[in-house]
């Protein structure tokens, strides 16, 4: 699947589009399996250790199951300042 397709788009306005933090929690709950959401989760929670700067792939993959592969995909996203920086900022702005 391309991520420029017509239905990647209508996905991402239809994620953007919820107004509460419960009709996104609802319309994910939907939409994902639960082993789909908890990758996605999985995913987050190394992004979010990676940003912290203070552990080791290793360390991230003993404490959250996720394979190095993924941890390493995961940071360069981070270090490409992409989609993972800019909610990092965004949410740390807000707190």
């Amino acid at each position: 699947m391309s991520l420029k397709s017509e239905g990647f788009e209508s996905l991402c306005w239809a994620i953007a589009a919820a107004k509460t933090h419960g009709e996104l929690q609802s319309f994910l709950r939907d939409l994902c399996t639960p082993k789909e959401l908890d990758a996605m989760v999985g995913r987050w929670q190394v992004c979010r250790l990676l940003n912290m700067g203070q552990l080791s792939y290793r360390e991230i993959h003993r404490i959250t199951g996720i394979s190095l592969v993924t941890i390493g995909r995961i940071s360069r996203c981070l270090n490409e300042n992409g989609g993972y920086k800019k909610i990092l900022n965004y949410l740390e702005r807000k707190e």
